[in-house]
């Protein structure tokens, strides 16, 4: 699959085959990650992944009791060991994890996998659940596995009403 047929096809999971993925593909996926950019070049994303039955189903009460997120054979947690602000204002390692996620998740497509960005978490809880200390931010989760349900097209804007040239145009 090429990478504009995988941004394509890429959506939002919330149903997964009770299939573990294969070791193969999850090491596929987390080059990926490896191989994002990062704010000058920290690398300092950090992902923990998630197979244990018992462990997803405390993540998924964690993550407002969302059931796919037991569902999923794999749960990565992402976190940053560090806090850099750039020159532009804007925290670089929010930016730099969804970099690397975003990675993950197209590379989890070209694979056949499917993903789901879980945004709606309690850190503290997933902190003590996967005993991450307190200074590291959870910023992520991120579901993995066999999809079980089809994918839905999601709606897109068209372009003209996203992009403008050389100055804000928009109403």
């Amino acid at each position: 699959m090429d990478l504009m047929e995988a941004i394509k096809k890429r959506y939002s999971c919330r149903s997964y085959k009770d299939r573990p993925i294969e070791a193969e593909k999850l090491s596929q996926i987390l080059e990926a990650a490896r191989l994002a950019p990062s704010a000058r070049n920290f690398q300092e994303w950090r992902f923990i992944v998630v197979t244990d039955k018992s462990s997803r189903a405390e993540l998924s009460a964690a993550a407002y009791n969302q059931s796919f997120v037991a569902e999923a054979p794999a749960v990565i947690v992402a976190c940053s060991r560090m806090q850099h602000l750039m020159r532009c204002g804007q925290r670089a390692e929010s930016i730099d994890v969804a970099i690397a996620i975003e990675h993950i998740v197209l590379a989890a497509t070209s694979l056949g996998l499917g993903s789901c960005w879980v945004g709606s978490f309690y850190p503290d809880k997933v902190r003590q659940i996967l005993h991450i200390p307190s200074h590291i931010p959870v910023i992520e989760l991120l579901t993995i596995g066999y999809p079980a349900d089809d994918p839905k097209e999601p709606k897109r804007l068209p372009l003209e009403q996203i992009f403008c040239e050389e100055k804000w145009t928009f109403q």
